[in-house]
């Protein structure tokens, strides 16, 4: 069985596609919170209507999980067209770009997964594509090269990234909207779990689906997986219905704590206070301590150690903040003195 850390990295990195269908909320109405954002994309979305033309571009952005592929499918699902999902990292080549724009049809939703990793080349041809609908490909190479121009149908590009600061300046300027999706409250990841739980009709009272939110780190999709297992626990260890007790225990199984830490995390917050005196210390130098990749450590466990108050950012480099002390249970911080 996986870790705590491994289990929430995993369904951090597991796309929506693969989560159970069913558990995907299909309008604006079943999806809960991000209320700032889904107001803004229900206005985008009644004057499209009205005027009857297709939606102007999207760029939905923030840490991985939040339901930023979910809201494509309920933007193609409110305005009547297709979603055509790609990912920037498979986007090598002009004619990659040029395959999937061909092949739209008028209005349809090309939503690009993690567009920050485009490569500059093509994106340059996704510059046309948004302002004019059309590219103009070279086709042959030297003497008898020569451009052709593809006319393209009007159609809706929704760009996702998990980071927006790595999108260039012209890319960013040729969306409409850009709005950001931010964690979740306690009680909109409640009403997931329980609206989760009665899809996958399972019986949940508030004490379970408060144990399952409080731990889920703000994240529609690790709350899903949790109450997956927890699901599973429940059906294999218990009598079949999540009670606070039973998702406590199946939580602890996995290593995530009352406060959504998981090994990892608590890994991390220990290496800063025991051998760095709770820093500044740069997240590379953590990294190796741990024995994490750099970039898991920035992209899927920092954001939330961040958001909640343990680690502070500085110039000099990552801080341990009062409340990481006190969750470790350290005091005498000057001399790293641990006591249980």
């Amino acid at each position: 069985m996986e870790k705590g850390s491994d289990y929430l990295q995993s369904a951090l990195e597991r796309k929506d596609d693969e989560i159970d269908a069913s558990l995907r909320p299909l309008g604006f109405d079943s999806f809960k919170g991000q209320d700032k954002t889904v107001e803004k994309l229900r206005v985008m979305v009644g004057a499209a209507k009205r005027r009857r033309e297709p939606l102007n571009h999207i760029l939905l952005y923030g840490p991985p999980g939040l339901g930023k592929t979910t809201l494509a499918f309920i933007l193609g699902r409110e305005m009547g067209a297709g979603v055509k999902v790609s990912s920037g990292p498979v986007i090598e080549k002009a004619s990659d770009l040029a395959g999937l724009l061909t092949n739209l049809e008028e209005g349809d939703i090309l939503f690009i997964d993690e567009i920050h990793r485009i490569s500059r080349n093509v994106e340059e041809f996704l510059y046309s594509a948004m302002e004019d609908f059309r590219i103009d490909i070279m086709i042959d190479q030297g003497p008898n090269a020569r451009s052709v121009r593809l006319n393209i149908p009007r159609f809706t590009l929704v760009g996702a990234t998990t980071r927006t600061g790595m999108l260039t300046p012209p890319l960013r300027s040729r969306f409409t909207l850009k709005t950001r999706l931010d964690y979740y409250s306690r009680e909109d990841l409640k009403s997931i779990v329980k609206r989760s739980c009665r899809l996958l009709d399972i019986p949940v009272d508030d004490g379970g689906a408060d144990e399952i939110s409080r731990r889920a780190r703000g994240t529609p999709r690790i709350v899903n997986n949790l109450v997956r297992f927890t699901r599973d626990y429940a059906q294999e260890r218990a009598d079949g219905k999540i009670t606070k007790s039973v998702a406590k225990a199946a939580l602890e199984l996995l290593e995530i704590d009352s406060n959504g830490l998981d090994d990892m995390d608590k890994r991390i917050l220990r290496t800063m206070a025991d051998n760095y005196k709770g820093g500044p210390v740069g997240v590379g130098t953590i990294a190796v301590a741990v024995g994490e990749e750099a970039d898991t450590i920035e992209e899927v466990h920092e954001p939330f150690l961040i958001q909640e108050g343990y680690i502070q950012r500085t110039p000099q480099g990552r801080v341990l903040t009062p409340k990481a002390w006190r969750t470790l249970g350290i005091s005498g911080v000057e001399q790293g003195e641990l006591f249980e």
